[in-house]
This record gives structure tokens, C-alpha cells and sequence, in this order.
């Protein structure tokens, strides 16, 4: 906590993600790992890249620090198979196979003043899932 009668000078927030990117269902899937502090993002794995490299001097500190750990590095290379394959098949039938319907409405648009002459079809259609 702050010192008496002192405030908080702002908010600072410290994230990390890992995240699976998947093209032509698992034929060539990626693995990421993101590091974020303030908005800002420090530190990266890239699966395609095969290490860790850094944004900020902190980032470049840890990076170097994890690529030199042989254990460290194949952990996180191999987490294309652990991790994002081996989950591939749970979370199929929420993304790949999901189809929403749409949802069509069809309403009258009368004329107005400022563009006289028979009413027009206002068609939409929204929520559907997949976009194609």
C-alpha cells in the first residue's frame, strides 16, 4: 500500500498469454507465448521463430536468460504437439465445426422528403457463424 496521505500514481498490470494458431485444421499450427506488463509487450516466443526474443531491455534480459536453458527451450517447442494439437480435437466442435444460422429480417422503408419515390427493402442479415 501506499505511504500515509501518499496515492497510487497509476495502475500497472502484468499478463501473459499462450496462444495456438491453426491453418487447414492442424497442418501447420503455430504456438505462441506473450508476456505483456503495462500495455506493453516485453517478451515473445514464437513457435515459427523457435526462441524467445525480447522488446524492452527487461524483455531482451529474460529472453536471453530462457533461450540459454536447453530445458527451458524444448519445454516450449514442444508445446505445439502438448499443448495445441493435443487440445486441437476439445475445442473443435466450439470453433471449427460451430454454425450459428442468421438471423434475417426484411423490413419496409418508406419514402422521405429527401428522397422521394416508391419505398424501399431494407434485407439484413447478422449473427451467423461462420462469416462465409
Amino acid at each position: 500500500p501506499p505511504a500515509a496521505g501518499a496515492e497510487l500514481s497509476g495502475v500497472f498490470q502484468e499478463m501473459a498469454t499462450s496462444e495456438c494458431h491453426f491453418t487447414n485444421g492442424t497442418e501447420k499450427v503455430r504456438f505462441v507465448d506473450r508476456y505483456i506488463y503495462n500495455r506493453q509487450q516485453f517478451v515473445i516466443f514464437d513457435s515459427d521463430v523457435g526462441h524467445y526474443v525480447g522488446f524492452t531491455p527487461l524483455g531482451e534480459d529474460w529472453a536471453r536468460f530462457w533461450n540459454s536453458d536447453p530445458v527451458i527451450m524444448e519445454d516450449r517447442r514442444a508445446q505445439v504437439d502438448m499443448y495445441c494439437r493435443y487440445n486441437y480435437k476439445g475445442i473443435t466442435p466450439f470453433s471449427v465445426e460451430r454454425r450459428v444460422p442468421p438471423s434475417v429480417s426484411i423490413s419496409l422503408v418508406p419514402p422521405s422528403s429527401s428522397q422521394p419515390g416508391p419505398g424501399r427493402l431494407l434485407c439484413s442479415v447478422v449473427d451467423f457463424y461462420p462469416a462465409a
